[in-house]
């Protein structure tokens, strides 16, 4: 893997994503290029930010936080003959991850609340998690693909607010999505992602509402550090969607 290249060079069109991550094991998307490459604009996504200001608090936090706030909602997405593809809000039920990927959460059944159907009911949003997922598909080939969705805030009202609190990891899946919705008043917040059999890795700040960085999770690893409040309000939200052929992780 030849990892360490420009992490920002993003890619505009679809087989440039598929390039780049079968080159490196992760793509970089700025927002002006995720309508080329996904087929739905930032500005079409725009509307849906506000969304992230009801998120309940995460009670689950094993290390005593207080500074993570979610919703959770699972979808799978059925591909035709054709390569056209259907999205399916699936009923809501936990998230779960083995400890072999999530030392300080694994084995837990979390349930959070589910995302808002004006989110996961929204044209944009559909056509979102179906473009995203159609890319991972042309870079392995599946009839479906399980997914589950994340929003993220992450504050600093008490302090350090901890995006992984698990640490550098891999989530058990085939392919993760990580999109950035607002950055406010913080430093830190650094992504990092690293080759899973090596040393080498990159390192960079996503800054721009709607920019996207997809990974495959069998070939890299991947953690957030931690930010700190550099004014009031201090937060960090985000959509996390993670893909995965061998249907839900559970129990």
């Amino acid at each position: 893997m030849n990892i360490p290249e420009s992490p920002l060079a993003s890619s505009r069109e679809p087989a440039g994503v598929v390039e780049r991550l079968g080159r490196s094991g992760f793509a970089f998307i700025c927002a002006a290029d995720l309508g080329g490459a996904v087929g739905v604009a930032s500005e079409e996504l725009e509307p849906l930010r506000e969304w992230w200001t009801d998120l309940p608090r995460d009670q689950y936090l094993r290390d005593g936080g207080r500074y993570r706030f979610r919703r959770h909602s699972c979808f799978i997405e059925e591909f035709a003959r054709d390569g056209e593809s259907e999205l399916i809000l699936q009923p809501h039920r936990a998230h779960w991850q083995p400890t072999s990927y999530n030392a300080l959460h694994g084995g837990l059944e979390r349930w959070f609340e589910p995302i808002s159907p004006r989110v996961s009911q929204s044209p944009a949003w559909n056509r979102l998690l179906r473009g995203i997922g159609s890319l991972f598909a042309r870079v392995r080939p599946v009839p479906r693909w399980f997914i589950e969705a994340h929003q993220f805030r992450i504050d600093t009202a008490s302090g350090i607010g901890r995006p992984t609190p698990e640490g550098a990891h891999r989530d058990g899946v085939d392919f993760v999505a990580l999109l950035l919705i607002r950055r406010q008043n913080i430093r830190g917040g650094e992504s990092r992602v690293f080759d899973a059999n090596g040393p080498t890795g990159v390192r960079f700040t996503m800054q721009e509402p709607w920019s996207a960085l997809l990974m495959d999770d069998a070939r890299v690893i991947h953690e957030t550090t931690p930010i700190q409040p550099d004014g009031e309000p201090g937060m960090r939200d985000t959509l996390v969607l993670t893909y995965r052929a061998e249907g839900f992780q559970a129990p």
